[in-house]
């Protein structure tokens, strides 16, 4: 195995034991990148196999030193390559070289040699690639993480734009003809989502600023029509609902009613008879539960009477209802005609009545879908009491 294949292995086993998760962007898969770019830079130019060699181990350890953190990682990948290099009996001039090279990965750095060039541009390897905004949002979670840095999208796309166009640039022939033509693609792609966040974020800003603007102006009144379209279709609804819960209770009471005159005409009579003296216990349960089913049913489509008068000055303090027929079918149509001519002269008024007769219709919708609901459990537990019952007792005669 050659120094080349050492070092990755080395390299591998090391950031899979010891490097953190919290590196989500400078992990394995992006020194592979630095490697694969550094040996594409290399190939163009006429590189000793001792430079090569060089080159590629120095870029397979130039993140190492992340496994002890952020700061200074440079330096410390440096001593951890030293250290590796000196195992394996690598002189010191050696180790300087290459030491140097990782050190030209440094931001801040200017590259002077072709190989400090080289290696410094593969570092920037990713920022040609198609998914270079998905490795930047790796790199964006990384910082967020280790940095406690955060940002919103359209920082992080400015840092980005400002990253490519002004504080980075190509050293090497290859990299400038070949690399910066697919960088500037990318370039062309955050430009062009930086433009769009501005101008959704322009477009929230003048939304805000007409809610804004809307809540400090006094609020109109809601065009009638609305008003009354509003409390005409609920009111056709608690209608519905009312005759849905009306018809649920005439089946229930028309089933239970034919239960109740068959088991008269069919059974009943029979029950004198020894032979039939098991069927009395059944049947008993059977007309039971439909006597009960049928008086909750009759309970749930009861009306309620109210006293059908009122007051002039119930009218006059808006006590009362006129909406509902209850509050008035006792009054004399001249009283009644009155009352309401005054409830019309005042929309408040009118309005409230409405939503009263709202609220009460749904009060008594409540009262009778809980009357209803009552009323059919009753009936299915009678049905299957009944059931086991008349199976019992036919298992009783056969023992």
């Amino acid at each position: 195995m050659n120094l080349i294949e050492q070092a990755q292995d080395f390299v591998y086993k090391l950031l899979k034991d010891k490097l953190s998760d919290s590196f989500i962007y400078h992990n394995f898969n992006h020194t592979s990148d630095v490697v694969e770019a550094v040996k594409i830079l290399a190939s163009q130019e006429n590189l000793t196999e001792e430079e090569l060699e060089m080159l590629v181990v120095a870029a397979w350890f130039h993140d190492t030193g992340y496994i002890d953190g952020v700061e200074n990682h440079e330096e410390n990948s440096v001593k951890i390559a030293a250290q590796f290099l000196a195992d394996k009996g690598k002189t010191s001039t050696y180790i300087e070289q290459l030491s140097a090279l990782i050190r030209a990965t440094l931001y801040s750095y200017e590259p002077q040699t072709i190989l400090e060039k080289i290696i410094k541009d593969a570092d920037f390897y990713h920022f040609t690639k198609e998914n270079y905004c998905d490795r930047c949002e790796c790199l964006r979670a990384e910082w967020k993480i280790v940095k406690q840095k955060e940002t919103s999208d359209l920082e992080w796309a400015r840092e980005n734009l400002k990253m490519l166009t002004e504080c980075h640039e190509y050293y090497t022939n290859y990299a400038i003809a070949n690399w910066k033509v697919l960088k500037d693609k990318n370039v062309s792609l955050i430009q062009q989502k930086i433009k769009k966040m501005e101008e959704e974020q322009e477009e929230k800003k003048e939304k805000k600023e007409k809610k804004d603007k809307s809540k400090k102006e006094p609020k109109t009144a809601k065009p009638d029509r609305g008003i009354d379209t509003m409390f005409r279709v609920t009111l056709n609804n608690h209608t519905r609902l009312s005759g849905i819960a009306d018809s649920k209770a005439n089946i229930l009471l028309s089933v239970n009613a034919i239960i109740i005159s068959i088991a008269l005409s069919t059974i009943v009579p029979k029950l004198d008879s020894p032979s039939n003296a098991h069927l009395v216990v059944p049947t008993f349960i059977l007309l039971t539960f439909s006597v009960v089913s049928i008086v909750f049913a009759i309970l749930s489509t009861r009306p309620k009477v109210t006293t059908g008068t009122f007051t002039r000055q119930d009218i006059e303090e808006q006590k009362v209802n006129l909406l509902f027929f209850g509050n008035f079918y006792k009054m004399p149509l001249e009283e009644y005609e009155w009352a309401v001519n005054e409830m019309m002269k005042d929309n408040s008024y009118l309005y409230n009545s409405m939503i009263k007769d709202l609220y009460f219709l749904g009060i008594v919708l409540e009262r009778k879908y809980k009357l209803l609901r009552i009323t059919y459990n009753i009936f299915m537990i009678g049905i299957i009491v009944s059931f086991l019952a008349f199976l019992l007792a036919f298992n009783g005669i056969r023992a």
